[in-house]
């Protein structure tokens, strides 16, 4: 008896972060590392007489299958080309969205020229801010063009007091920048906490479904990068965007990491001006302006972002060490993809790289994720070795194996008609399983790595 009433008193904690079950509370999940994440699971019943669920009647929810009869979700249009696109076609009705990126990057100039254009669009738009003054916002509008488009502006961060704002006025757009500053008094925790994060996320998105209305949220984020607070803020908003970019350069990529209408890992680019951000319609031949005679390390990759075909340089540069431990620095591509590339040049390949420093750059602050991207960095390293520069133009793309085959990449013909429409004439990829031809371009193939390295820096490759 005494053992049951045991059990029936034990509770059980799970994580907000991860899922993962704990026996008791503590301030850190042993499974994710999150912190103050450990929440107390409630039963569904209550009172001595708590049943299991088994035991206890609900009401049967309505089943149907899989066909539907009713059209997609109507869409609004921003005017903005870069920021539709990445929005699948435009802004769907009743949705959240959630636009995460570092501090300065331009998160609240891209909102505020997105809430002026729906606004001269015909939607009803809410800017609310956290963080700035009405005033600070009316000046960056001033600098933008933008104080004649019909925005509402407020500067609050009580939720209630915003709920309540929204439900009398009635729009059809509410921006919230940001997140993180938003304090429900019904949370015993402080502003950007993780309940309170949580909470406000939740009564936002739940709100703008219920009341028809889109709402965009603006999201800190951490050192690594991802979003700051609990990650189950990700899973309740429709629409997760990420702006990318470094200070140092004017580019900036607005990517969709999560869309429940269009495609996800869509990017969008715009340029920093002393006039806002401007959208960039051929990122490709902006990537590529400037680069002058061919020179050793430089490659231009065809890539894909997306459903967006991409041409971006890759450069790199070896150099002997003076250290016992070789340096190897990457800027815009995976550092351990660097060294499995690294890797299979020397022992399928044959060219040594002990005792080099290596430094690889993607040029314009792009990033890039594309496994095609292995050849076009496996030839600039082989080029920046051997002082032996590729032609200019060529394009490089394909994916290295750890047995040192090279595999055709996605998408090839639409890489392949990017490079022609920029004036390339030549082509270095992998074998093609299917035969891809495209008018003006000269297609030089490898069935792997070791052959590539001999048809394009010479008959027994280089020195090793």
């Amino acid at each position: 008896m005494g053992q049951n009433g045991n059990m029936a008193k034990q509770k059980i904690y799970s994580c907000t972060e991860c899922g993962a079950s704990h026996t008791k509370w503590s301030g850190q999940c042993d499974a994710c590392n999150a912190w103050n994440c450990i929440q107390e699971d409630k039963p569904l019943g209550t009172g001595p007489a708590k049943k299991s669920l088994g035991g206890m009647r609900g009401k049967q929810i309505p089943l149907t299958d899989l066909a539907t009869t009713e059209a997609p979700p109507p869409r609004t249009f921003s005017g903005v080309g870069e920021l539709d696109r990445v929005l699948g076609g435009g802004l769907v009705k009743a949705s959240a969205l959630l636009v995460g990126g570092d501090p300065g990057i331009g998160k609240s100039t891209l909102l505020l020229q997105a809430a002026a254009r729906f606004a001269r669009n015909g939607l009803k738009v809410l800017y609310i801010s956290g963080e700035e003054s009405t005033n600070q916002i009316q000046m960056r509008a001033q600098r933008l063009g933008l104080t004649q488009s019909p925005v509402k502006l407020a500067s609050e961060t009580n939720l209630r007091d915003i709920l309540t704002t929204l439900e009398t006025e009635k729009p059809d757009l509410a921006i919230i920048d940001s997140i993180q500053t938003m304090w429900a008094d019904n949370v015993d925790s402080a502003p950007g906490s993780v309940s309170q994060v949580r909470s406000s996320a939740h009564e936002l998105t739940t709100f703008a479904k219920t009341h028809d209305m889109s709402v965009i949220m603006v999201g800190h984020v951490t050192k690594d990068g991802s979003i700051a607070g609990p990650r189950v803020v990700e899973h309740m908003v429709d629409t997760v965007l990420y702006f990318e970019g470094e200070r140092g350069h004017q580019f900036r990529i607005l990517r969709s990491v999560k869309n429940r209408f269009g495609p996800a890992d869509e990017i969008g680019v715009f340029e920093m001006t002393g006039k806002g951000l401007a959208e960039v319609k051929n990122p490709s031949a902006l990537f590529l302006t400037d680069r002058g005679k061919p020179s050793a390390g430089s490659v231009v990759f065809a890539g894909i972002e997306g459903t967006r075909p991409m041409l971006t340089e890759i450069q790199a540069l070896v150099a002997p060490s003076p250290h016992s431990q070789p340096k190897r620095s990457v800027v815009g591509l995976d550092s351990g993809r660097l060294g499995m590339i690294l890797a299979v040049l020397e022992s399928r390949c044959g060219v040594p790289f002990t005792g080099l420093d290596v430094y690889l750059n993607v040029a314009g602050g792009m990033k890039i994720n594309d496994p095609a991207a292995d050849l076009a960095v496996a030839a600039a390293l082989v080029s920046a070795r051997e002082d032996a520069p590729l032609p200019a133009e060529a394009v490089v793309f394909g994916e290295i194996s750890l047995s040192g085959a090279l595999r055709p990449a996605v998408q090839t013909e639409n890489r392949l008609k990017e490079a022609q429409k920029l004036g390339f004439t030549s082509a270095i990829t992998p074998q093609q399983t299917k035969k891809v031809a495209v008018a003006g371009l000269t297609l030089r193939q490898s069935q792997d790595l070791a052959t590539f390295v001999e048809d394009i820096f010479g008959e027994r490759g280089p020195e090793k």
